[in-house]
């Protein structure tokens, strides 16, 4: 990867992006030690413009963005950097520096998975969520055959608002199932990416 530091002084913006929801979490400056200390460490460092050197995202507050990957514009003059998160991102303690209303659209899967997964070890008694991942497979698997039969009756015999909501049951037991599984959703993605 080239990044053409000098077009801008010798700092490149980095659009920092949940690696799983894809939601846009900040923007920071890179110099070429941020990249090359991030690319060493997998932790997400920048260039302070104010203070005039590097700084680990999370070095004071322990949120830090795990790297996952980094691209380059079609220009070389602005990274895109996937991490994953650990806390909030923003110093105001929101998810994101452009607000904290959390990922939106297909991104909102991603983050319903991850509380899925956390209702594991869950108590059954206060969360329905673990009462199907921590019972029998095979009623989290009926749960999707049902909600299934349930969202094709809606198609055909209810209206678009109950179609909606069988739906959203339908995709909902399917990651429950999946969590059962100790599988992730973003398997699915990819034998759908692959057929088409």
């Amino acid at each position: 990867m080239k990044i053409d530091f000098e077009k801008s002084g010798g700092l490149v913006p980095a659009i920092i992006q949940d690696a799983d929801t894809l939601q846009v979490l900040m923007l920071g400056y890179m110099n070429a030690d941020a990249v090359a200390k991030t690319n060493e460490t997998r932790l997400v460092t920048f260039y302070s413009r104010s203070r005039q050197m590097l700084w680990t995202k999370g070095e004071t507050s322990g949120n830090t963005l795990a790297l996952v990957d980094m691209t380059i514009d079609c220009d070389n003059d602005t990274l895109l950097v996937k991490a994953r998160p650990t806390g909030p991102t923003c110093h105001e303690g929101t998810v994101s520096c452009f607000g904290d209303e959390g990922a939106d659209g297909v991104g909102f899967l991603s983050y319903l998975e991850q509380l899925i997964e956390g209702r594991k070890t869950a108590d059954p008694e206060s969360s329905y969520t673990a009462q199907l991942l921590q019972g029998p497979l095979r009623r989290a698997a009926q749960k999707v055959g049902e909600e299934g039969v349930e969202t094709a009756l809606a198609a055909v015999a209810e209206t678009d608002d109950k179609l909606v909501s069988e739906a959203a049951d339908l995709i909902y037991h399917t990651l429950v199932l999946l969590a059962a599984k100790d599988m992730k959703f973003e398997r699915v993605i990819k034998e759908l990416q692959s057929r088409h």
